[in-house]
């Protein structure tokens, strides 16, 4: 009898479960259930919501613009604005940025202070004096980029330098956002030279500390105007938006050779 019982029990309650998620469900948005498919669905969080699910709800809304998703690239932005009825602009941004690391120094060409055994991480390090480097923007070569890459494209090469695959890179920021000494950038994948020092110290003192920090000497800005290289707080930055046509004359005369050519 108390088998039966349960088992009637058991079918009532299931019954009105099923009633109810039937009668009671959320319908969701014909947009949302559209936009859901074709996010990454990483949830990385660059486009300043908690997933992808809550930014795909926030464009359906109207709360937020199409174009967030850094790792879905301009064919998300395409896919999207079909399914809002929204027009691209053509004019708009159409070239992807990647993670890089804007340092060369390591211990063959830079200064310690000290010699760091803690746990492996840079910002475990970092709260110790800033890092063991003397340099207190250079990059720890601890790895946290590493660990929180969700595709595996950062790694660390035989030298002990950390070197991203942009190939694998999906313009999450997720490696700028953890580094503690800002060494990681985003720049255009297609650019064809970057400037890899982070130092906005005078020249005196990185010369003291590293041998292929950026000196401040303005001979890229100076000597070649249509670089694209200009000096701001004693550090060389190159705007890939800008014609370069100097640009591999200003690195052959760099006398720290930290203009690179990728």
């Amino acid at each position: 009898m108390a088998i039966i019982v349960v088992a009637v029990l058991g079918g009532i309650f299931g019954f009105g479960l099923s009633f109810a998620e039937k009668r009671l469900a959320v319908k969701k948005d014909p947009k949302v259930l559209a936009l859901e498919p074709i996010m990454p669905g990483i949830n990385c969080g660059v486009c300043g919501y908690a997933g992808c699910a809550a930014y795909a709800a926030a464009v359906a809304l109207g709360e937020a613009p199409i174009g967030l998703c850094s790792p879905g690239g301009p064919d998300l932005v395409a896919k999207m604005a079909e399914i809002m009825g929204e027009k691209v602009d053509a004019s708009g941004e159409t070239r992807r940025k990647v993670a890089h690391v804007m340092c060369r120094g390591n211990v063959e060409v830079s200064s310690k202070g000290y010699e760091y055994e803690g746990l492996e991480d840079c910002n475990a390090a970092f709260l110790l004096f800033g890092g063991d480097y003397s340099c207190k923007t250079a990059c720890l070569h601890l790895g946290s980029c590493i660990k929180v890459c969700p595709t595996d494209a950062i790694s660390r090469d035989a030298e002990g330098y950390i070197i991203v695959d942009e190939q694998k890179c999906i313009s999450c920021e997720k490696c700028v956002q953890i580094c503690p000494t800002g060494v990681m950038h985003m720049i255009y994948e297609d650019s064809e030279y970057a400037i890899e020092c982070n130092s906005h110290e005078p020249g005196g003192k990185v010369r003291k500390v590293c041998t292929v920090g950026c000196i401040g000497c303005k001979i890229c800005e100076n000597k070649y105007p249509e670089s694209g290289c200009s000096v701001d707080k004693f550090l060389a930055t190159f705007d890939q938006t800008s014609p370069h046509s100097q640009i591999a004359d200003a690195a052959e005369a760099c006398p720290t050779k930290c203009i690179i050519k990728r």
